[in-house]
């Protein structure tokens, strides 16, 4: 596919990377910032485009920018994008429709959003590998052009329905946080015993590895789900006198813990 990238970030530089290395073209970069659209065009071979002249004629416009600056960034392209068969933006949250100022102009929309995090461009491009991506689009040439495209890029599409796409992105985000809070809980709590945060290494591997196999719930072990009350009497007891001030976040673990394992009520006694 050739494709114009449209903000150059962390996301849009992941993505058009692995494009480029799966043998589509990147056919220009466009940005606010002159200077990060042509230090990305030199990395993809590229050229920049711009915002006062139409765009080279492409089979796909790639919106990363800001979810509250797509509508506004759509309504700029609108004038000069005639050239482009379809466009897509990559936000888990917003809807397609967000870029329906386009649609005028002959392009058909929709969203496509990498299921992964993204830390850097090239630690990006790299972890798109096997990722999952949702795409989100009424319009059934466009679905089918970007189900091909994932498969090209080594990822995984799936049909995303726009009005789950709040709470999908809630589970996106609750998977990719929550775990890491409780973990910086878990480290303190080591740091504190005088415990490497890195001996939990194995431990949390293993974790992870059996809530994909099994299922989180199926996974679950320890004191909560065998419905031990003094284990877990001990543990709030420590955890109040060593670390007050993360004692209140502790309790909340344990009860939401408990909730998922069926020991709530007979847990909330610890708690006492």
């Amino acid at each position: 596919m050739e494709v114009l990238l449209v903000g150059p970030g962390r996301a849009g530089l992941a993505l058009s990377l692995r494009m480029v290395a799966a043998g589509h073209r990147i056919v220009a970069v466009l940005a606010r910032d002159a200077a990060a659209a042509s230090a990305a065009a030199d990395r993809l071979d590229s050229v920049t485009a711009s915002w006062e002249e139409p765009l080279p004629p492409a089979d796909l416009l790639l919106v990363s920018v800001r979810d509250d600056a797509i509508t506004e960034v759509g309504g700029r392209l609108a004038p000069i994008a005639g050239g482009v068969e379809g466009a897509v933006h990559l936000s888990g949250l917003a809807p397609a429709s967000a870029l329906s100022a386009l649609t005028p102009a002959g392009l058909a929309i929709g969203s496509f959003h990498p299921l992964q995090t993204l830390p850097t461009p090239e630690a990006g491009a790299e972890r798109l590998e096997g990722a999952w991506v949702g795409v989100t689009t009424n319009d059934d040439l466009l679905a089918d052009r970007l189900f091909s495209l994932a498969s090209s890029l080594g990822m995984r599409p799936f049909h995303l329905d726009g009005d789950a796409k709040a709470l999908y992105h809630a589970a996106a985000a609750a998977a990719a946080n929550y775990p890491l809070a409780a973990l910086s809980m878990a480290e303190r709590l080591f740091e504190e015993s005088g415990v490497p945060f890195a001996a939990a290494g194995p431990l949390i591997e293993a974790v992870v590895g059996n809530a994909l196999a099994m299922g989180p719930k199926n996974a679950l072990t320890g004191p909560i789900a065998r419905g031990d009350v003094g284990t877990v009497r001990s543990q709030v007891a420590a955890v109040r006198l060593a670390t007050p001030d993360i004692a209140a976040d502790f309790e909340a673990m344990v009860r939401v813990t408990a909730r998922v394992a069926g020991t709530a009520e007979v847990m909330e006694s610890a708690l006492q």
